[in-house]
């Protein structure tokens, strides 16, 4: 082995030591103010443009990382996903090699890296360090020179990088090493919890299933039930709940298999109250025939079930918009006027803002027959919910 490379690996033996012990003397759990979703992306908006590195906390399958992917689609930059967690060292400064033409050693900078190159390319580009505080501390000592400098080794960020790191706290059961102080003291730290509106809003987007929205929708204390101190495997999470979702959009799937894969996701106890909702919401009206004016009233009205039928209304809806039907007014009009004559408040409430807040359908009132009536009836509830949501 060439003297360089003996002494850096003393160096960075030494370092991690050094800033092993100054770790051990601080907590890093993150308590106090927390942020969900919405407001972690506006904070790393305002942080970007300093070149700020933020370090987002919070417990597992909440989205950390979707939240990173959306914020470089939003602000167009391209993001390297780079798992600390199972990183080595070299795998930061790279690796030394023999220059014949300089006669010295050099070192070659890994290619998961972003390049000068590649800087060209790209307006923006986020370096996202996930599960930084799960590597070892080896790691995290070289990581460290990275943060803080703008560069390990030989190798330098180009000015257009951004970075960003994640990881769980110390109290979520997960593996992970106390972080350095001075490393710590390097970001800007912002702890994200889950946020039910943020994800409402996501889930209707991205036309999350009808019946995992609707559930979320009357029960939204199941969105979220990590215990740590729990020995079960399977918990709800954002994340969980979306894997039910991709099995409830597979029809090649029956009710036992089903219910085995949802207890596997969600935890057993969720998983009954989940498909008892399925069972009542598989008896609601087709909401295309509520559209098109052929059902008015509802038989049954079991209240967790008429939540998935809301959001189904919503998404055909929608689909007929996108679709440019001809009859947009006509289904428009059966829309309010079901909702009227069928639905509590609450559920008017939340099909008004899925409709007009979240998807900005463009709907006229004055080809809608029904809505003078409608808004006798619900216009100050809904206005005093739109009011609340803007504080």
């Amino acid at each position: 082995m060439c003297i360089d490379a003996i002494i850096h690996t003393y160096t960075t033996l030494f370092v991690t030591i050094f800033l092993t012990k100054i770790g051990n003397k601080m907590a890093t759990d993150i308590s106090g103010r927390t942020v969900g979703p919405s407001g972690a992306k506006k904070s790393l908006r305002k942080a970007f443009k300093n070149k700020r590195p933020i370090f987002l906390w919070g417990p597992p399958g909440i989205g950390k990382s979707d939240i990173i992917k959306q914020l470089g689609v939003e602000i167009e930059a391209h993001v390297i996903d780079v798992r600390l967690s199972l990183w080595e060292p070299t795998d930061i400064k790279g690796i030394p090699y023999f220059d014949s033409n300089s006669n010295t050693m050099v070192w070659a900078p890994p290619s998961e890296l972003p390049s000068q190159e590649m800087a060209k390319k790209h307006k923006h580009i986020i370096l996202f360090l996930d599960e930084m505080n799960s590597a070892a501390p080896s790691v995290q000592a070289a990581a460290y020179q990275l943060v803080l400098n703008r560069k390990v080794g030989a190798y330098t960020l180009p000015d257009n990088v951004v970075i960003v790191a994640a990881g769980n706290r110390e109290t979520d059961k997960g593996v992970t090493f106390r972080m350095p102080a001075p490393l710590a003291n390097r970001f800007v730290h912002l702890e994200m919890l889950v946020n039910w509106d943020d994800y409402f809003e996501w889930a209707a987007e991205n036309k999350v299933h009808k019946d995992v929205v609707g559930f979320l929708s009357f029960s939204k204390k199941d969105l979220y039930d990590f215990d740590p101190k729990s020995s079960s495997r399977a918990f709800a999470t954002p994340r969980s709940w979306s894997f039910v979702s991709e099995l409830l959009h597979d029809d090649d799937c029956d009710n036992e298999t089903l219910t085995d894969l949802v207890s596997g996701s969600v935890g057993e106890g969720l998983a009954i109250k989940f498909m008892a909702h399925r069972k009542h919401a598989s008896k609601m009206p087709n909401p295309t025939d509520i559209l098109n004016g052929k059902v008015k009233e509802m038989k049954s009205k079991e209240i967790s079930a008429m939540y998935s039928l809301t959001v189904s209304l919503c998404y055909e809806l929608k689909d007929s918009c996108d679709k440019k039907a001809k009859n947009w007014n006509e289904q428009v009009n059966n829309f309010f006027e079901f909702m009227m004559n069928n639905f509590e408040t609450e559920l008017v409430i939340m099909g008004t803002k899925l409709a007009l807040s979240t998807y900005k359908l463009p709907l006229d009132p004055d080809e809608i027959k029904c809505f003078d009536n409608f808004h006798a009836k619900f216009g100050k509830y809904i206005s005093a919910a739109t009011d609340k949501d803007s504080k």
